[in-house]
């Protein structure tokens, strides 16, 4: 039997990190199941753009690795792995039903020789200083409590001159689109989840993870409190999406 959610969970600003880490375990190993398509309806597939885009800006120099932190379902590390075909790719997630689920659709791409999908925490990351060109994370940051220390192990891990690359949801700054962007999230996006989803209630949480996520030039001043240089910001789809790219000098 599939595991059902909460009606609702609470505010982020009302639990504790290690709360918000045992939700956030539970809402994505829930949501498995329906977690593409609804990734792809409610963006109008600008997700799938938004990963080409990053997997694009990538650059292999040295150790042609690429690690896919927080990989969820394996989309980022297909893009990947398709647009540079050098590359070998690592993915980790912290929940196991998306590492199965990111296994599988590798498999089906016929791409389970470049890529491995394994157990991973993104503020521990089993690998040693050094080991890759660029580590990344797509839609996971804003689900990490500590994202400073989540942002200095993917430094660490990346080659002097690596990149290392968030691609994440915001709340967009343009005053004509934030009436529209908030009755999306907080109408709309729930209704899907009502819909679609064996556990609704995650995507009040999603739509309040990318509320209370920082402002593009908050989050880059964080990369670069962790040591990142040359930090860029990349505004996807009128800065509904924001790509960011710091480097290890």
């Amino acid at each position: 039997m599939k595991k059902q959610g909460p009606e609702k969970y609470p505010p982020l600003k009302d639990i504790t990190d290690d709360q918000r880490i045992g939700m956030v375990r539970e809402i994505f190993s829930t949501i498995t199941g329906k977690y593409d398509f609804l990734n792809r309806v409610m963006s109008l597939r600008r997700d799938v753009a938004w990963r080409n885009f990053a997997a694009q800006k990538m650059r292999f120099f040295k150790t042609n690795r690429y690690l896919d932190v927080a990989c969820g379902t394996g989309d980022l590390s297909i893009a990947v792995a398709k647009k540079h075909p050098q590359a070998r790719v690592t993915g980790v997630d912290f929940v196991d039903e998306m590492i199965v689920a990111a296994t599988e659709k590798v498999r089906k791409q016929g791409l389970s020789d470049r890529i491995k999908c394994m157990p991973g925490d993104a503020m521990a990351l089993p690998f040693d200083d050094n080991h890759f060109d660029v580590a990344g994370i797509a839609f996971g940051i804003r689900n990490i409590p500590d994202r400073k220390r989540a942002l200095a192990e993917m430094l660490r891990i990346v080659a002097p001159g690596g990149q290392v690359m968030v691609l994440e949801m915001t709340f967009v700054e343009n005053r004509l689109l934030r009436f529209i962007y908030r009755l999306y999230l907080h109408y709309l996006l729930p209704l899907f989840g009502k819909l679609f989803s064996k556990n609704p209630a995650a995507y009040y949480y999603l739509a309040d993870s990318i509320v209370n996520f920082p402002s593009p030039d908050e989050f880059a001043a964080a990369m670069e409190e962790v040591g990142m240089v040359n930090v860029e910001k990349h505004s996807l789809t009128f800065g509904i999406t924001w790509l960011h790219i710091g480097r290890k000098g």
